[in-house]
């Protein structure tokens, strides 16, 4: 199985795969969501395959804290079916309305947002790709 290659998820988010060398995982991710933590960033990601199973992991600070994303899937029908955690060490909290929020540490139970995704080969970036290389 090769790993590597764009894959985008139903949301638009684009995880980019530049290695699969020795049951290895890297390469990077860009969230699609602008209420997320890792929204405009260009995080690294490191995993492992094994067949057709995958995990990999991600990490990123925000104004609204540390948080790491851990997804563990399945490539089935030329996509790679995901569940995925995130852990965030802070959130914003006020005391009452109207007060400013500051950054406090969640508790473990509040700590945790878990969800499933599935990533399908990007034929957008393909074609931008190929595109780029014309030029």
């Amino acid at each position: 199985m090769a790993w590597v290659g764009n894959w985008q998820n139903q949301f638009g988010s684009i995880l980019r795969i530049t290695s699969d060398a020795e049951g290895r995982i890297e390469g990077n991710f860009e969230t699609a969501f602008e209420d997320s933590g890792f929204y405009g960033q260009t995080v690294p990601v490191l995993g492992l395959h094994k067949g057709n199973c995958i995990g990999f992991v991600a990490v990123g600070s925000s104004v609204t804290g540390d948080r790491v994303v851990s997804y563990t899937g399945l490539l089935r029908h030329g996509k790679i079916e995901t569940a995925w955690f995130v852990v965030a060490d802070q959130a914003l909290s006020a005391a009452r309305e109207g007060d400013p929020a500051t950054l406090k540490p969640v508790n473990w139970w509040r700590a945790v947002t878990t969800n499933v995704d599935t990533f399908g080969p990007s034929k957008l970036l393909k074609k931008s790709a190929a595109f780029a290389n014309e030029a």
